[in-house]
């Protein structure tokens, strides 16, 4: 038979009982703190950090440094200042919404100071691996289509007065041909906005080329 709990007068247990619960309570936190299962504060820091190297790089950019690397990316010097007074970022998503949110508050001058920065498509910059990487769509293309793609890039830029852009990056000849055919049609207005985007889109890329090149 289970003996009963021996109890104060007052109905209370005894004090053994009371110290040997206190005991116990007290040994499993003693184990729980020991656990070697038990991840230290310093080692959850470390694997929870997500910026890219290539972003700890550019925070740590001297201004002027960090503007010439930006330059690289937008000749929009609005761009450029914008993206510099947001460092430091902590991870590549802050930069890309930087540069999108940037992208939209260009005026036209802004704009067309940034266009100023691409050659046309079929004439990359010579010595430029940049422009030549992004308009390997043209590298094959034949004679006849090269002829066709000056003739269109003129009369875009007679349209609109300045050279007619596109993110080339993964387009063939083509469809650059068919797109500057396409957007001939477009009012002003309407062309500003696409051009804006295509912008955005080099940009990115641009953006993620300098964050993830040793």
């Amino acid at each position: 038979m289970r003996r009963a709990a021996a109890r104060h007068p007052g109905g209370g247990f005894c004090h053994s009982q009371i110290f040997n619960k206190v005991l116990t309570v007290s040994w499993r936190r003693a184990l729980a703190v020991r656990s070697p299962f038990r991840p230290k504060a310093t080692e959850a820091l470390v694997t929870s950090t997500s910026t890219p190297p290539g972003l700890v790089r550019f925070n740590a950019l001297q201004e002027r440094a960090a503007a010439a690397v930006l330059h690289e990316v937008c000749a929009s010097t609005a761009w450029v200042r914008r993206l510099l007074a947001a460092r430091p970022y902590r991870t590549a998503d802050e930069l890309y919404a930087a540069g999108d949110a940037a992208m939209t508050e260009l005026t036209t001058a802004d704009l067309e100071e940034a266009m100023a920065g691409h050659p046309p498509i079929g004439r990359p910059k010579p010595g430029d691996p940049t422009s030549v990487r992004e308009q390997r769509g043209m590298a094959g293309a034949s004679e006849e289509l090269r002829a066709e793609m000056l003739e269109l890039n003129l009369a875009y830029q007679e349209r609109f007065g300045h050279v007619f852009l596109i993110c080339a990056t993964g387009r063939t000849a083509e469809q650059m041909r068919d797109a500057v055919k396409e957007r001939l049609g477009n009012a002003p207005e309407q062309e500003r906005e696409i051009v804006r985007a295509e912008l955005g889109k080099i940009n990115r890329i641009r953006l993620t080329r300098l964050l993830h090149t040793a």
